[in-house]
């Protein structure tokens, strides 16, 4: 099989990335070290190509009522200019995908998914759009072919984003300027008379911001970024350090934490349901788990004695018993120990439990921890 390439693949090429498969795609797992590259982000700043995730536009006077019918959170919350995290759930609760919506105009919203579930995305939101009685309300256009983005993020990049995008927003948080754009904000840039959307969003834990635009313009993008950051200190950084960063701050990634037989509930995202909206799909099946309790639970656990770092598959026992399952699972550059996430059953899932984890074969103390193991100063 083929894999897809990005339109920063070259631009990997050079700058001397190390490329792995991931989800079907050539993409750089890092340049010069993981460790180096998570550093970087923590202190000063790092960016990430994201031109692999997918991209969804829905626009028309019924796009609300659509889209808040299948997502767990609710998009009337959002004034024009701001996007919130939310999930795309089956019948039975499980997660479809865990996904941002962005409210960029009146009746216009743009949803970033992720780069493995394109598919299965694009087809249930078809599906249900072709089921939706008020669908002449609705436009839905499906750009990810020609749409990419990069992630911008760490806590000195807002001292060098208005270089890159000069002046105020000219759509969604109009007249503000990108250093100015409060969290979860998006805004419209114009370059080389093509718009780019810039919103204050990320998945390292600190400051940053992403942007999506046109693939021709990528490369240009990518290559002011790293010029106009060099003075702070700007890596390119790879997949390998987006791991690290998300799990130290207990991010899910889907098919780790979630997946179609988890749901948000499980994995301890219930935050993002809105449950006093009215009807959406998976509302009964979550309901039930919210009620009654789920039959597993997500936790953080820290190691207590020197292993090898865990990683996902490695069984979690307890009481001389298997009792659940990592999920994710590094070496935190940060606190330079262990960590991880882990399905367990509730009755294990209090901080400060004694647990073990297995890895290859012999057994490590650790000890389940509160969320998250990381929090920005």
């Amino acid at each position: 099989m083929s894999l897809k390439r990005t339109p920063l693949f070259a631009a990997h090429q050079q700058l001397g990335g190390k490329l792995i498969e991931f989800g079907g795609w050539e993409m750089p797992v890092q340049y010069t070290s993981i460790v180096e590259e998570h550093h970087a982000v923590r202190r000063a700043a790092g960016v990430f190509d994201i031109s692999h995730m997918g991209e969804v536009w829905f626009e028309g006077p019924q796009a609300l009522a659509f889209l808040n019918g299948l997502l767990t959170n609710d998009l009337r919350k959002l004034p024009i200019g701001l996007g919130q995290y939310t999930h795309l759930c089956l019948e039975t609760g499980g997660t479809i995908d865990d996904l941002y919506a962005y409210r960029v105009a009146e009746e216009t919203y743009l949803l970033v998914i992720n780069a493995g579930r394109i598919d299965a995305d694009v087809a249930w939101l078809e599906a249900r759009w072709n089921a939706f009685p008020d669908r002449a309300g609705v436009r839905m256009d499906h750009v990810s072919a020609t749409t990419g983005a990069i992630a911008i993020q760490g806590p000195r990049v807002a001292e060098f984003i208005d270089t890159l995008f000069p002046g105020h927003a000219l759509a969604g948080a109009t007249g503000v300027q990108a250093s100015a754009l409060a969290k979860n904000q998006i805004g419209r840039w114009d370059h080389a008379s093509q718009a780019v959307w810039v919103a204050r969003t990320g998945y390292t834990g600190e400051d940053g911001f992403e942007v999506v635009a046109q693939n021709a313009l990528l490369e240009t993008l990518w290559n002011n970024t790293l010029a106009a950051g060099a003075a702070v200190g700007i890596r390119p950084c790879g997949l390998g350090a987006r791991d690290t960063l998300r799990t130290e701050v207990c991010y899910p990634l889907y098919g780790h934490e979630l997946d179609e037989q988890t749901s948000p509930v499980e994995a301890g995202l219930g935050f993002f349901i809105s449950w006093d909206k009215g009807e959406f799909v998976g509302r009964s099946a979550l309901q039930k788990q919210k009620e009654g309790g789920p039959a597993k639970k997500c936790v953080a656990f820290r190691m207590t004695e020197k292993s090898a770092p865990p990683r996902p598959g490695y069984p979690v026992v307890a009481a001389d018993a298997v009792v659940g399952t990592v999920v994710s699972g590094t070496q935190s550059p940060t606190l330079n120990a262990g960590i991880g996430l882990a399905y367990v059953p509730p009755s294990f899932a209090t901080p400060g439990t004694p647990i073990q984890i297995e890895i290859r074969g012999k057994r490590f103390a650790a000890e389940v921890v509160k969320k998250p193991f990381y929090r920005k100063a």
